[in-house]
């Protein structure tokens, strides 16, 4: 035997025992096989279904065992806020997109139509427990056909990829008046923490990115017009803070890793699965204030 070659178990990657590892150790394997050919590629990719069907089919059925003991509901559901946990349940299927991240998505199915007529819609609230309301902006806010663009594109796509939604509607204006709360992320709802002040909507630049602290806790806001958004200040991938990362067109890009995420939504846009995790907000006045445990 060549005393060069090496033994299968020599040529195995070593399988870290943390996260860090074992991104990287999938990061490898899978600049491996990308320089294989189609074939090797196809019989690859096969073999990560099959497994993946395995695991979707041990998870399914574990939860579906466990979640009959009593508390074991509101269990599943922290340990699903975990990045990590939350990435290979959306992975496999076993959980849906958020709220939010849905009712984003809808709207952006008719933004090219709204877009054509120098239009668009945005997100306002979520009122617990089956409605939420949008506004019109831009030429469509004073358009006369605008109950119409309502009725028959916004309200119909919102009903088709939140089926769970019974009441769509549209307010007016920019509700701007001191002490009003005129907006209120989605995220708040079933949340037993205070609201507390975390800064100034204008400090936060439009379509852009601050980090800030509430109670030592680190935080990244964005906003869209009076929409605001909040996340911890963790990537999904590894959890290291991202605010130091670019910012461009509604996106910021992890500094470490380069994961790519949609600063409304959270959305990771390189890795579907992933996702920031979002944190209860609202708009009083001027005042951004957030709500979260812990």
């Amino acid at each position: 035997m060549n005393a060069h070659a090496q033994r299968p178990e020599d040529q195995a990657p070593r399988i870290g025992e943390s996260v860090d590892d074992l991104v990287g150790d999938v990061e490898r394997l899978e600049a491996v096989i990308a320089g294989w050919d189609e074939s090797q590629r196809t019989l690859a990719f096969a073999y990560r279904h099959a497994i993946d069907d395995l695991h979707k089919n041990a998870l399914r059925k574990l939860i579906a065992s466990v979640k009959i003991a009593p508390g074991a509901l509101d269990a599943l559901r922290e340990a699903a806020s975990d990045p990590l946990v939350y990435a290979v349940l959306r992975h496999h299927g076993l959980i849906r997109a958020s709220l939010q991240e849905r009712v984003e998505q809808a709207l952006a199915s008719i933004r090219p139509m709204l877009a054509s007529h120098g239009g668009d819609v945005e997100f306002v609230a979520f009122l617990p427990p089956d409605a939420v309301e949008v506004r019109f902006v831009g030429n469509c806010d004073h358009c006369p056909s605008s109950t119409l663009t309502f009725v028959a594109g916004v309200k119909q796509a919102i009903e088709e990829y939140c089926p769970e939604i019974k009441d769509v509607r549209q307010v007016k204006g920019s509700g701007t008046a001191q002490g009003k709360v005129d907006y209120v992320s989605p995220f708040s709802a079933g949340l037993e923490a205070k609201w507390r002040l975390a800064t100034t909507l204008e400090s936060i630049p439009e379509q852009g990115v601050k980090a800030f602290a509430v109670d030592g806790a680190p935080f990244i806001f964005s906003r869209l017009s009076r929409v605001v958004s909040c996340f911890r200040d963790a990537c999904a991938h590894l959890g290291s803070p991202i605010s130091g990362g670019v910012v461009a067109e509604g996106r910021i890009t992890c500094p470490r890793h380069g994961f790519e995420y949609d600063l409304m939504s959270g959305e990771c846009l390189t890795a579907p699965v992933a996702q920031l995790q979002a944190i209860a907000v609202r708009l009083v006045g001027e005042r951004v204030e957030i709500r979260f445990e812990g």
